[in-house]
């Protein structure tokens, strides 16, 4: 019995370093992939002259899960429940920020795009898409560290873990 605890226990807290570990590895992916979605914006908006409900559902084909859920969710509200742009933008993010792994400063970040989306000529909403790309690819460059200097330590902290609360309970 007390071998069957020993193996959940190491089972459990090994699965929460993996677990810990996975979302560092998504982070920097998924932000890159948020700049490919805001790049792809900016294009149907500046030289497609794409109406955003739209443009917002082309990158919602184009990108994978989870980024693709938010532009999804955007432009169904812009669409069906003809909200303003920054509460459909703030309840699609909302919605779908569970299912990233991305931090509250970078929602913050995107949370500000949102509050300036659609509200200027095509100039200065280049110019906001371009300031939202640097934030991002700042938050991308310290999420690639974080990544690097504490992927492999959180798996063998759950290991290791494991490992103590066994010995502890011996």
């Amino acid at each position: 019995m007390k071998l069957l605890g020993a193996i959940f226990i190491l089972m459990a807290t090994t699965w929460a370093g993996f677990e810990l570990a996975r979302r560092l590895h998504e982070r920097p992916r998924q932000l890159r992939q948020l700049k490919v979605a805001l790049q792809s914006l900016e294009a149907e908006m500046v030289y497609g002259l794409t109406p955003l409900a739209e443009a917002t559902g082309h990158i919602a084909a184009q990108m994978p899960k989870p980024v693709s859920y938010l532009f999804e969710h955007f432009s169904y509200r812009l669409k069906e429940k003809e909200e303003t742009v920054y509460d459909a933008w703030e309840a699609a993010i909302d919605e779908t920020w569970k299912y990233t792994a991305l931090l509250a400063s970078e929602r913050e970040v995107i949370l500000q795009f949102g509050a300036t989306l659609g509200q200027h000529d095509r100039e200065q909403q280049q110019k906001q898409v371009r300031l939202t790309l640097a934030h991002l690819e700042r938050e991308e460059g310290e999420a690639r560290d974080k990544q690097y200097r504490y992927e492999r330590m959180m798996k063998s902290l759950g290991v290791l873990a494991g490992l103590l609360i066994i010995l502890m309970m011996l």
